[in-house]
């Protein structure tokens, strides 16, 4: 994507809020390069916009937060000499980067800022926000192995925090997890004796994957923004140190 709506852009640059900013457009006040906009039109780098006569200049760029259904395959980094990394595969037009990981091989919703401070307080463990994943394995989910699994699970010199699993199917159930050590349901489930076929993330938080098609992402939306800056108002917004794929 290499537009963003006329409104948005408006209120982004501080002119004025986006409700007003459709006012403005109804009212024949907003020009993009000499041409009147209409409610819905897009703007791009470098195009001059004015309002009532007045120059809306482009400034730092806009503060982004994207729901992105990542496939298997891509990788959850911006280091350039990975050729499947994500930030290649969204080629969006501002500058982002993942709010924590998910492995290559899992799918399922990933978030994308530029907000610094917002990826720290969502990502540091002893925040406790929770991941929800839907997990396929290998062989029948039995009720002793998800008791396993909520009760904590001794993986990479830790013990796991007690999480909430519930069986979907045969070979299927949900899991709520409060932390992301490296390929965390993977190792849990591998001390048990089940291999995961498929681990796509839900939802991170109050954000939901929904029906988003794979591959493709969305805003996420004023509301849902709004609730997620309430749940992390506490928060620590130390920074947050990666240790390999995040789950």
């Amino acid at each position: 994507m290499d537009e963003i709506r006329i409104n948005k852009f408006l209120s982004e640059a501080g002119v004025c809020s986006r409700r007003e900013a459709d006012r403005k457009i109804e009212a024949g006040q907003v020009f993009i390069d000499g041409v009147m906009a209409q409610t819905g039109s897009k703007v791009r780098i470098g195009q001059e916009v004015y309002v009532n006569g007045v120059r809306v200049e482009w400034g730092k760029d806009p503060s982004v937060l994207i729901a992105f259904h990542k496939p298997a395959g891509i990788v959850c980094t911006a280091e350039k000499r990975e050729k499947n990394n994500v930030i290649d595969y969204l080629n969006y037009p501002y500058r982002i980067y993942p709010i924590g990981r998910l492995d290559k091989d899992s799918t399922g919703l990933l978030l994308l800022t530029n907000q610094g401070d917002l990826v720290n307080k969502m990502m540091r463990s002893g925040n406790a926000h929770e991941k929800e994943y839907l997990v396929t394995v290998n062989k029948p989910v039995t009720n002793e192995f998800l008791d396993g699994l909520r009760g904590g699970v001794p993986i990479l010199g830790t013990v796991t925090r007690k999480c909430e699993v519930e069986k979907i199917d045969k070979r299927r159930f949900r899991m709520v997890l409060t932390q992301g050590l490296n390929r965390q349901i993977r190792r849990m489930c591998d001390y048990f004796g089940y291999h995961v076929v498929a681990l796509k993330r839900v939802r991170v938080m109050n954000i939901t994957l929904g029906d988003l098609k794979e591959g493709t992402y969305r805003d996420v939306t004023e509301k849902e923004y709004q609730e997620l800056l309430t749940m992390i108002a506490d928060s620590s917004n130390e920074p947050v140190r990666y240790k390999g794929d995040l789950e």
